[in-house]
């Protein structure tokens, strides 16, 4: 028994007689079980990959029924093409599933966790020994690409932050209002709504927010430049990468983030005056509470926080650009752990600030 060929085998042509091909293909070789069942290929007018994938595919086919398939007549052209595909070993049959033991994927995880703390504790030592030199010697800072990048954290998140901030006081002056005046007690709104912004919520949020939109912005520009071997490119200029695009970032974060702070405690504060005055008391009253229990200690306990905050973001954006490994989604994925990673080291750092700050009666 013999199959017959012909026509244009292009993208086209392939796909319209792909199934009726395979369907032919089948039946001819249950005939022949074991059995060698032959291809004309002689009537082929012109074969490109297609081709060759529809001709594996039948070969494919034949071999499920028990059967092989042998190509004849093949033209010179045609036969240099499917020398290259033809005796390639089957990789979905070669393909033998991974068993690995409890232990081994244990010591796998650990390898990895060790690999990556240690990547992380040599960028925190290169970046601090850059930072402390840059500072000693401020002739070596590319002022110009701070510049850049503080417009990038600080002014174009500059309204998203003032939003989220007057939301946060307008609600949360809102919904204590509405509990305390069961009381008589909303007049203590105010008290609440400085201490908790400037200790507490101001840094956190905008440090929250600073990661998800400049983190995951630093991990992109960076994870993008290592798939395109720019930093590659760099290192043979004789250019740190640490110090051309991570040190602008840093600086810039460290000026940018307290300042962003300050808006965000502001325009919280703007929220819960209009609320208080909505329920009849005099801005007065509302400034003169706030300023009266928020005392030095609580806004500079804040900022402090702030720069912390500042370092953690962008430090963990850089690090996960630059550990952006190579494939279509590696960027996506340095994107995502930039900002998850952040976060987290955001809510641990605040936990010690917390711990710390209670017993030093701050």
């Amino acid at each position: 028994m013999q199959l017959l060929i012909r026509g244009r085998l292009d993208a086209p042509g392939t796909a319209h007689v792909w199934d009726a091909a395979a369907a032919t293909a089948r039946e001819a070789a249950a005939r022949l079980p074991g059995r060698e069942l032959a291809a004309d290929c002689s009537a082929i007018e012109y074969m490109d990959g297609s081709g060759a994938a529809l001709l594996l595919k039948l070969r494919e086919v034949v071999s499920a029924q028990g059967a092989t398939l042998a190509l004849t007549g093949l033209g010179p052209r045609h036969s240099r093409l499917m020398d290259l595909t033809w005796h390639c070993p089957d990789e979905t049959d070669a393909r033998i599933p991974e068993r690995r033991g409890l232990a081994h994927r244990v010591g796998m995880a650990a390898g990895d966790t060790l690999r990556a703390a240690r990547e992380m504790v040599t960028f925190v030592g290169e970046a601090s020994v850059i930072i402390a030199g840059a500072i000693a010697h401020p002739s070596r800072i590319r002022w110009k690409d701070v510049l850049l990048s503080c417009v990038q954290v600080g002014v174009d998140s500059l309204f998203i932050i003032t939003l989220i901030g007057f939301l946060m006081g307008l609600i949360m002056s809102f919904q204590s209002a509405i509990s305390l005046q069961r009381f008589g007690g909303e007049i203590f709104v105010p008290n609440m709504l400085g201490l908790v912004m400037f200790r507490e919520m101001g840094p956190l949020v905008t440090a929250i927010l600073l990661a998800a939109r400049s983190g995951s912005a630093f991990a992109a520009e960076i994870g993008t430049m290592k798939i395109n071997e720019e930093l590659d490119a760099l290192t043979t200029m004789g250019l740190s990468p640490m110090r051309f695009l991570v040190v602008p970032k840093l600086l810039s974060s460290l000026a940018m983030v307290p300042l962003m702070t300050i808006f965000f405690n502001l325009a919280s504060l703007v929220g819960g005056a209009i609320v208080m005055l909505s329920l009849g008391y005099p801005l007065v009253t509302f400034t003169s509470r706030v300023f009266k229990y928020v005392q030095y200690s609580d806004f500079f306990g804040g900022m402090l926080k702030a720069l912390v905050f500042a370092v953690l973001v962008a430090g963990v954006g850089c690090l996960r650009g630059m550990q952006t490994r190579s494939g279509a989604s590696a960027v996506g994925l340095s994107t995502t752990s930039a900002v998850v990673t952040g976060i987290i080291f955001i809510a641990f750092a605040d936990g010690l600030f917390a711990v710390a700050y209670y017993y030093l009666k701050i």
